[in-house]
């Protein structure tokens, strides 16, 4: 999308009218068009150059003109967030701004009480890099303060400076690890993940006692939960779950500087317990994540669409497809959808398709046909395995339907596509689910064989098939000879391997 449409859809009316008066106030000419456009973007009018400059010639000082908008939308931005936030960290920035201004103006006092106040509540929010910069303000004007020795600003200044080093440290660690998985994930790089995550540590030498925060233990379940989801074997991380689960226990309140930590380890120990066919335990981490972000704008439009997703998935895998398909099509006609991230959404209608297939539904195609960006779109956006998912499950709908000649082309074209890569990175797994696809549509009486479901079967047999999201797919294939819906088949195969879990 568009950034400049994407800056203006943040904004309400109310907004939208601070804007203009914000723009009316800097405009020095009364044929400025900036206020124009404003108005142009926000009505979703395509012809914007047009009737804003008739000559085709002017595309220079239409862009120019869409260039000083952007840049005065970033200006009101930062100038309305640092005055009107109530988020505490930006408070704290206010007290260091009028602390410096008093300085300047030799009010030492009342200045000093301000930093001090704004000292402490940057320790409560472990806002490491402001107590820095607090405590120099302090230590350059010490010498005209009475009520505080240099000795002990000094001790604290040394201890902030081992909290910033070793924040530094797990960020750069993060950000080392979320490169290699994106190549992965994206790129099809090949990597020990585990000696990664190991060897990623003791490079940065970092502590257990370092991931001892909100920030932190984010940071590791994102990095645990894409390891879980590249090998689709959830339990893999049930050691990191766990352990996360207590610390929040533990931890009965939290400031809303850890808020976005908070909402996402909730997102991830729900979506962890869903794959992990604790369907209970998911629903009670969704309804306290709810309860935190129903009445949070900010935190509503970016978590919503993904709880949506996780409620309707643990309907639909507990036998609730009526309740799980309306959930997401109810989310998906909000008209606030068009604003949150693609992503989101694409993960919705993939869903809604696989619901609606599996249901036996047909409307499931026109679901199917919404899935239109490039496969180079997806692979970047949502990764190598949610691509390779899509084609999978369209095979399939087109199978389940009797578009046997699509389904054949749809195979051929994957396999040239993904054949290499599936063997580079060892998915032997997936290549062998496609020969048994490949095969059923060459000779379709074949799945009637003993052999054929004996081998289906087997699939069953393998850790990383315990997966609900691969359980739906060798459902698929034994609907192909079973009387039953595939999604009844799903339900069947879900129940066998939690009886088999809790046994």
């Amino acid at each position: 999308m568009d950034t400049l449409v994407e800056l203006v859809n943040l904004f309400n009316e109310s907004d939208l009218n601070s804007f203009k008066e914000f723009l009316k106030h800097k405009n020095k000419r009364i044929d400025v068009k900036n206020i124009r456009l404003l108005n142009l973007i926000k009505n979703d009018d395509i012809n914007n150059e047009k009737k804003l400059y008739k000559s085709s010639k002017n595309k220079d000082a239409y862009h120019a003109l869409r260039k000083r908008l952007q840049d005065n939308l970033l200006l009101f931005l930062s100038q309305r967030t640092f005055e009107t936030s109530s988020n505490e960290a930006y408070e704290v920035l206010r007290m260091v701004v009028v602390g410096r201004f008093l300085l300047e103006n030799n009010l030492t006092k009342v200045a000093f009480k301000c930093l001090s106040k704004a000292e402490k509540l940057a320790g409560k929010l472990e806002q490491f890099n402001l107590i820095h910069e607090i405590l120099l303000l302090k230590i350059q004007y010490a010498h005209v303060d009475v009520s505080e020795s240099l000795a002990a600003m000094e001790e604290r200044f040394l201890a902030n400076q081992s909290n910033m080093q070793r924040e530094v440290k797990l960020n750069l660690a993060y950000a080392y690890l979320r490169k290699e998985l994106s190549a992965i994930h994206h790129g099809g790089k090949i990597v020990n993940l585990t000696a990664l995550i190991s060897n990623t540590v003791k490079r940065y030498k970092i502590a257990v006692v370092d991931f001892m925060n909100y920030k932190s233990l984010y940071q590791i379940l994102f990095i645990a939960n894409e390891y879980a989801s590249i090998y689709q074997d959830y339990t893999l991380i049930e050691g990191y779950i766990r352990r996360s689960h207590r610390f929040i226990q533990n931890l009965n309140q939290h400031n809303e500087s850890h808020a976005f930590y908070y909402l996402s380890i909730l997102y991830y120990l729900a979506n962890f317990n869903l794959r992990s066919r604790r369907f209970s335990e998911s629903e009670v981490c969704l309804a306290q994540l709810f309860n935190l972000i129903e009445n949070n704008k900010r935190y509503y439009q970016l978590f919503y669409l993904r709880y949506q997703l996780l409620v309707a998935l643990n309907q639909y895998f507990q036998g609730e497809s009526k309740l799980a398909i309306a959930t997401l099509e109810k989310a998906l006609k909000m008209k606030s959808v068009r604003i949150c991230k693609q992503e989101d959404i694409e993960d919705l209608q993939i869903c809604l398709a696989m619901f609606l297939a599996q249901y036996g539904d047909k409307r499931c195609l026109k679901e199917l046909a919404k899935l239109n960006h490039t496969d180079a779109w997806y692979e970047k956006k949502m990764g190598m395995l949610w691509t390779i998912r899509k084609h999978l499950m369209e095979i399939l709908i087109h199978i389940q339907f009797q578009n046997i000649d699509l389904a054949l082309s749809r195979l051929s074209s994957f396999k040239r596509k993904y054949s290499q890569y599936l063997k580079s990175t060892h998915e032997d797994r997936v290549l062998f689910f496609l020969s048994l696809v490949e095969k059923y549509l060459l000779k379709p009486e074949i799945v009637f064989s003993a052999t054929y479901q004996k081998t289906v079967f087997s699939m069953l047999e393998a850790r990383e098939n315990k997966d609900i999201f691969n359980l739906n797919f060798i459902a698929w294939i034994i609907a192909l000879w079973d009387k039953r819906t595939s999604y009844e088949i799903t339900l069947d195969l879900v129940n066998q391997v939690t009886d088999h879990i809790a046994d």
